[in-house]
């Protein structure tokens, strides 16, 4: 546990700065290009779980989650282009699934699988690359915003749970989380919140940044349970390895997915972007 504790924080101290750099100094495009990256790996990762052995599949729901991700940058502020990307989404998964038929007994799961993983990553990670992009000025604080939801979610969860937690959360999703830990990382959210609204995001009152970390930290809890789910109905502990101490990426982002969607609609319908 000390192993995997120190090379977690390890890839934070490399990655951490590298992404802050990238958010703040570089330009949208280049978030979006990085994004296309995380896509590109998450989405094989998913589809590794959902169609193994199965290379050509895996390789269509990356494309198709890519298609997702880019419609929404290139045309996300018309409703039209977003209808038609939900509207065909599940058709296509089926048409492709028909095309790549297989074991008959598993082509629903497949047809649903290619129909969901799409918008789930693809979906997720455009409006983390939206908020970026049409927040304004503070379009890279509210995705820094995210992160630290995210991650202070995790750790205060991690350690509330490692000391306080006695009462089970969800066991048959995850085993080791605890009520106690939710709690705490509801509070580590909470906190992340507080000091994202006194430094960096100070345009956002602090009330709202509370009321975003309660419900951005709380559903991103649920994306992790909702992961975990996903990787026990495959008997996968980790989505991948790319990640030293961390797993895949879909287990690095599967609360930032659920927080970042949470965030960009609060800037949407709140703030008018």
């Amino acid at each position: 546990m000390k192993s995997n504790l120190v090379q977690r924080a390890l890839t934070a101290l490399v990655a951490l700065p590298l992404l802050i750099a990238l958010l703040f100094a570089g330009p949208p495009w280049g978030w979006m290009a990085f994004l296309v990256l995380v896509t590109v790996v998450g989405a094989s990762e998913l589809f590794g779980m959902t169609h193994p052995e199965d290379r050509g599949s895996q390789l269509l729901g990356c494309a198709v989650s890519v298609g997702v991700l880019s419609v929404l940058w290139f045309f996300g502020h018309d409703v039209r282009y977003v209808l038609a990307v939900f509207f065909v989404l599940p058709l296509l998964a089926l048409f492709l699934t028909l095309a790549r038929l297989g074991d008959i007994e598993t082509s629903a799961r497949r047809a649903l699988a290619m129909g969901f993983g799409p918008a789930y990553v693809g979906g997720g990670l455009g409006a983390i690359a939206l908020l970026r992009r049409d927040a304004g000025a503070d379009g890279p604080g509210f995705v820094l915003l995210v992160l630290i939801l995210s991650w202070a979610s995790d750790t205060g969860a991690y350690f509330a749970g490692r000391f306080l937690g006695k009462h089970k959360l969800f066991p048959a999703v995850s085993p080791k989380k605890t009520v106690e830990g939710a709690f705490g990382g509801l509070a580590g959210a909470a906190l992340g919140a507080f000091v994202a609204c006194s430094t960096f995001l100070s345009s956002l009152p602090v009330t709202h940044g509370l009321l975003l970390a309660l419900v951005g930290g709380g559903l991103g809890q649920a994306g992790d349970l909702g992961e975990s789910m996903i990787k026990r109905s495959f008997n996968v502990k980790d989505s991948g390895g790319i990640v030293p101490g961390h797993g895949g990426i879909l287990d690095r982002i599967d609360a930032t997915l659920v927080a970042g969607v949470a965030t960009y609609l609060y800037v949407l319908f709140v703030r008018g972007v």
